[in-house]
Parts: C-alpha cells; sequence; structure tokens
C-alpha cells in the first residue's frame, strides 16, 4: 500500500471517442458518463491528461475538449494509419499548413506533435511509402514550433529511427507511446534522446514485461491509450495489480462504475503499480520520476514565437 495519492500524467487518452458517451458502434448503450470517467481520473490521481490527436478533424476535437478543462491538453498530427488523407485533401500542403496553424492558435493546450510515426502491421489504411513520406513532412510542425514528438511505432523501428536520427535537427524531445517493441529497440530509441510511453499494451507477456524491466525510469512515461489498452486478466502484468476495478459489462450500465471492455485514465494507477513492480521500485518514488519526467518533456518546452510554415 502505499502512504499517499500518486500523482499521474496520462500521455495519451483518446476522450474523443463516443464509447465515453455511451456509444459503441454506432448504437447507443448507455448514458453519457463522461463527466464521471474524468472524475474518476481526478480522484485517482490523474493532474493532466493529453487527448490524442490522430488527424486534422480529430486534433480539431481533441483541442475543442481541451478547453472544458485547464487539466486537458492535446496533440496535434495525422497518424500513420490515416495519412493518405494528406492527398485526399486534393492539397497536401493545405493540409499540412492548417495542422501548422491549429497548434499555432490554440498553443496554450497543444503540447505535442502528434499521433505522427509508422505502422507497418496496418499497411492495408495506408501504404509504407505514403506514411514515410507524410511522417518525415510532419516533422517540420515540431521544427517550426518546438514541440515534442507523440510517435506511434509497430513493426517499423528501423525505418522510424532512420528518419528519426536523419532529422535529427528536427525535434528536441518525444515519447514512442503504446510500445510493445523488443529489448532491441529500446536502445535505438533512447539513443535518439526519446522517451517510451507505456500502457496495458506493453504488458501482455512475459517478453513486455521483461523489455520494461529493462528501460530506465528517467526514459518511461505511463498512459492508458483508453478506452483501448486495458488490463486483462489474461495478461502477464495483471498477478502484479494491488488495485482491482468493479465493472459492469455495457448492456447492464450501472452510473458510477466503469465499463466492462472501455479503459479509462484512472487505470493508469494499474499501469503504475504493474511497471513499479516488475521493476522492483517503490511506487511513490517512481510515479515522481515518471510525474518529473513527463512535465518536464510537456510542459516545460520552450514555446515558438508564431512561425510561418515553409515547406522547404
Amino acid at each position: 500500500m502505499t502512504s499517499r495519492l500518486m500523482r499521474f500524467i496520462d500521455i495519451g487518452v483518446n476522450l474523443t471517442d463516443s464509447m465515453f458517451n455511451g456509444i459503441y458502434g454506432g448504437k447507443e448503450k448507455h448514458v453519457s458518463d463522461f463527466q464521471q470517467v474524468l472524475e474518476r481520473s481526478w480522484e485517482a490521481g490523474v493532474e493532466k491528461m493529453i487527448i490524442t490527436g490522430g488527424s486534422l478533424t480529430d486534433s480539431e476535437a481533441a483541442i475543442e475538449l481541451s478547453k472544458i478543462d485547464e487539466r486537458l491538453f492535446a496533440t496535434v498530427g495525422c497518424h500513420p494509419t490515416r495519412c493518405g488523407e494528406f492527398d485526399a485533401s486534393g492539397d497536401p500542403e493545405a493540409y499540412m499548413e492548417s495542422l501548422l496553424k491549429l497548434i499555432i492558435e490554440n498553443r496554450d493546450k497543444v503540447v505535442a506533435v502528434g499521433e505522427i510515426g509508422l505502422d507497418f502491421d496496418r499497411t492495408q489504411f495506408c501504404p509504407i511509402e505514403v506514411q514515410k513520406k507524410y511522417f518525415e513532412q510532419q516533422l517540420v510542425l515540431a521544427e517550426k514550433t518546438k514541440l515534442p514528438l507523440f510517435l506511434h511505432c509497430r513493426a517499423a523501428r528501423r525505418d522510424l529511427c532512420e528518419i528519426l536520427e536523419r532529422k535529427r535537427n528536427s525535434f528536441t524531445a518525444g515519447v514512442v507511446h503504446s510500445f510493445d517493441g523488443s529489448s532491441e529497440d529500446v536502445p535505438e530509441i533512447m539513443k535518439l534522446g526519446l522517451h517510451i510511453g507505456i500502457n496495458g499494451c506493453s504488458l501482455k507477456t512475459e517478453e513486455n514485461l521483461a523489455v520494461v524491466k529493462e528501460i530506465p525510469v528517467s526514459r518511461l512515461m505511463l498512459e492508458t491509450d483508453a478506452p483501448w489498452c486495458g488490463i486483462r486478466k489474461t495478461h502477464a502484468g495483471y498477478k502484479h495489480l494491488t488495485t482491482l476495478i468493479k465493472m459492469k459489462k455495457k448492456e447492464k450500465f450501472e452510473l458510477g462504475l466503469q465499463v466492462d471492455g472501455r479503459n479509462e485514465p484512472c487505470n493508469i494507477k494499474q499501469v503504475a503499480e504493474i511497471v513499479a513492480a516488475v521493476k522492483s521500485a517503490d511506487q511513490d518514488l517512481f510515479c515522481d520520476e515518471i510525474f518529473a519526467n513527463t512535465s518536464n518533456v510537456f510542459f516545460t518546452s520552450v514555446k515558438f514565437d508564431d512561425p510561418k510554415f515553409d515547406e522547404n
């Protein structure tokens, strides 16, 4: 048991997802409990959340949602599986300019360029060469704004790191979020000065736990990726939990309880418990260091002065 309430910053939440308003697959299953989701998070020690933007429209929605509370922030960028939107828009340069404008006009709320990166597991949504082209081009956003990167990487570490190494002057900090890579991936990511974000998807197997154990605490951040990446009884990390959560299926929704199968930001406490246990670390001290890591990257960054977009 810990002696005090731990402090968290959830670096990756998808609060714009309709599940938080009781809608699953386009069908309403229960009344909206969005405010209760937020309240459970604050009560669990979450002090800030970063809402993920995955496209131009998603980023706009994330920013608008972040404005309802001073503890909510957002990212701006185009996810690798959606990079086809640049060409589909008919004017890729205008799409990029719109992303930059969105950052400039909301610099009190936007804390990272993302979610950008590469996903070679789901190339059916966007071809590899298109992903690589617009990942590299979006690094201009970080160069212009001095914001850190919020990165996505699935089965693509070599290409991701090669591009980032080549464009090393474009960014100063960032995190590879929802990390589920191998022990070979870790040093290559850290060599670029990047942090590694851990959530339930990072803790599924014994191999996952062994990799997480070797990552220095100074390079770690925590997240939920809610409503995705919840921790299940079948996951290797589950045995390390001390906080168990009462849930009801969405069909038997009960206001005040979590919905089974829908992850929430308050569950970041579970992620912390597993990682601290795997690393044999004191939970309080561990969470303090993670909080400092996250604050230093996303909330003490050098701010920019009205940059003008220049594709060159």
